[in-house]
Formats: structure tokens, sequence, C-alpha cells
């Protein structure tokens, strides 16, 4: 059987302010269109078209539209931050490809031109308050990178916490890439919140973790909280200072399931057994497994059909089952949350139940209390 061939771009930023995640992200997207590609019963295979816009903002639009224009592509998988994937939200929406986003988010979008893998607020935010505020206390001290994922989730954490009935200590931000957080250690210790929330991103999280156990080391300091740090962020800290986090994620490495025990056999045999799987791995990795599997369906890859064929029916995945609702394009995601060990690995310590509903818009999550009844557990509608 003669095989067609599908172009799709992938749009990573693999050198600049954040390059480790856009190499992780790479990472999985090629694993997946290695599979693909080794797969005879297909009847195409996908030629990726790869972009380092380099972490700057008016090369994602330049790269995007030239992908689509230049070279055939009708889907582009790609972008890791919030700036970067609303500049191509235009472009894909004006030429009618389609954009596959696979990272944590702050929610209050919904494009036709776009399916999100990523988990939007009330898949990671609230789940991770939920835990953190009835058992460490209500007197968080928030710091995120200085643009959109960190001024929504900062502003949503605020409101959250004060609907509990408490108060943020501080709000503070950090240019995006900045590693100068001296200032902010010395706040934290002067202030003595119950809890940091960081939502800084690549090496502003890795530095900012690295000063606080700094600080960690001569006086009792309460845990760091995140909804987008991973095993990765941790790699290169020092042994002690890779412990004692708490993070929210659809995804770790730790995750004990068929289906991740599955996956990571199949990526040892290509990475190796050392290697940790990320949530940025799996979710370029799932971007580009069901954009595959909604074409063999569709025996095309027109971006209109794709999207009526993957919001009519469950995908297998690394993290189980995914839908994806057609009324605002986001998946049904399962927030775990984890305590990080010396090791640089994420334990799992709670699931929630099922996969929950996305909210992307906070619709019903914020017509409700932040906690359960008991204050342990989340008030959220649930995928049965």
């Amino acid at each position: 059987m003669t095989r067609h061939t599908v172009p799709v771009s992938i749009l990573y930023s693999t050198t600049g302010a954040y390059a480790s995640l856009g190499r992780e992200a790479l990472a999985g997207a090629m694993a997946a269109i290695s599979e693909v590609n080794a797969d005879s019963s297909l009847a195409f295979r996908i030629e990726p078209r790869i972009d380092d816009p380099a972490g700057r903002a008016e090369r994602y639009a330049l790269l995007s539209e030239a992908a689509i224009r230049d070279h055939g592509c009708r889907h582009v998988i790609g972008t890791i931050t919030s700036w970067s994937r609303k500049d191509v939200l235009p472009i894909v929406e004006r030429r009618g490809a389609l954009l596959w986003y696979g990272f944590p988010y702050e929610g209050y979008e919904a494009s036709e031109s776009a399916i999100y893998l990523g988990a939007c607020p009330n898949q990671h935010l609230l789940p991770l308050f939920d835990h953190m505020l009835p058992r460490y206390g209500q007197r968080p001290f928030i710091v995120g990178s200085n643009y959109i994922w960190g001024w929504e989730i900062n502003r949503l954490a605020r409101e959250v916490t004060e609907a509990a009935g408490g108060q943020v200590v501080a709000e503070r931000f950090v240019p995006l890439g900045s590693t100068e957080i001296e200032h902010l250690i010395a706040e934290i210790h002067q202030k003595q919140p119950d809890f940091v929330l960081c939502n800084l991103v690549g090496e502003s999280a890795t530095a900012f973790i690295a000063a606080y156990h700094a600080l960690r080391e001569t006086v009792p300091v309460p845990p760091v909280a995140t909804c987008n740090v991973t095993e990765l962020e941790l790699e290169n800290l020092d042994v002690p200072a890779r412990a004692g986090h708490i993070s929210t994620s659809i995804y770790f490495d730790d995750l004990d399931t068929p289906e991740n025990r599955d996956f990571k056999a199949r990526m040892a045999l290509r990475h190796g057994r050392e290697r940790r799987l990320t949530t940025s791995f799996v979710g370029a990795y799932m971007s580009v497994s069901i954009l595959a599997r909604a074409i063999a369906d569709a025996a095309t890859d027109a971006p209109d059909a794709i999207r009526g064929t993957v919001t009519s029916r469950l995908f297998d995945t690394p993290i189980g089952q995914v839908g994806i609702d057609p009324r605002t394009q986001h998946a049904s995601l399962r927030p775990h949350l984890a305590f990080s060990d010396r090791n640089g690995e994420f334990r799992i310590i709670s699931s929630a139940p099922a996969a929950i509903e996305a909210d992307p818009f906070l619709v019903h999550a914020l017509g409700k209390p932040a906690l359960g009844k008991d204050n342990t557990g989340p008030v959220l509608k649930v995928i049965k």
C-alpha cells in the first residue's frame, strides 16, 4: 500500500528562555510521529515541519504562517506560553488550520481553531487550592512570570483565597526567563506566609526553588505549591533542593496505571529506562497521536473533519481515555497532586476520582465554594 504524506507543523521553542520545556515537548511529538510512521496499517505518514521560534514573540506568527502557506501544514502542534498561543491563533483561524495545545494554561479562551489538551484552572489551580488552603493555611505568597499565565493564575488564586476567607500576603511578578529572584526570597522570609504559590516558568522556576531551598536550610519555611513545575525543573537542582514541593498535573512519571506502564515501556525502548517523562512530553505526544487517529477515522486531515472526529469519541492515551468537549474543544482531564522527593521525582499523593470536565471560563466552579463541605475535597463536576 502506498502511503500518502501529511505535513504537520511542530512549533516549540527549543532555544531561549524556556528551551528545556520546548525540547521536552519536541521529544514527545517526535516519539508519537515515529510510532505513527512505523504503523503500516495507516494509509498515511506524518512529515514534521520543525521550527524553533527561540522564545521570541514575533517569530511564532511568522513561522506558523509559513508552515501553513508554504508547506501545506493544516495542523500546528505547539506553543508553550500563552502569549505565543495567542500569537498563533489568529493565523490558524484565518488560514482554516488547527492548533493543538498541550500545556496547562489560565483558561478564559475557546477557539474553534484550537484543540486544548492541557489543563485549565478548574483542572489544576482549584484542586491544588482545595488541598492547600485547609491543610497549610489561608495566607499564600504568590509569585508568577510577568505575562498572561502569571497574571491570570495569580488573579484566580487571589479570588479563590479570598472566597475561602483568606488573604494573599503578597503578589509578585518576575520577567519571563529572569533568574534574579533574591528579593522575593527576602520578602517571603519577612512576611512568613502559610505557603508559596509559584507560577514561574522554566529557568525562573528552577532558580526560585534553588534560592528558596537556601533559605530553607537556615529557617523553617512553608512548602512551595505549583500548577506547572514538573520533574524537568527539578533535574538541575542540588539533591536536597528537589524535595518537599507540591505540584498538580494531569501526568506524572509516577502515575501507576496500565496505560502509563505500557507507555513508559515503549518510551524506554526509544529513550532508555532512566529517562523520566513529564507532562510537557506527554502533552505533545497526545497531540500528535490523537491527531493521527482522527486522520485515520476521518480519512482526511481537513480541519473541519478532524474537529468533528475528535469531539465525538474517546481516545486512549497515556493518562487514560480522553474526551474533548465539542462546545469548548477542551479535554476532560484527571488532575493529580504529587510531592517531590530528593530524587527529583513527584510521588502522587492523591488523584481526582475521575476526569474533570473542562470549565475554561469558570462558569460553574467559581459559583461554588472553593472547598468541599468538609474542606477537604473539590466541588467539581466529574465525568463518570
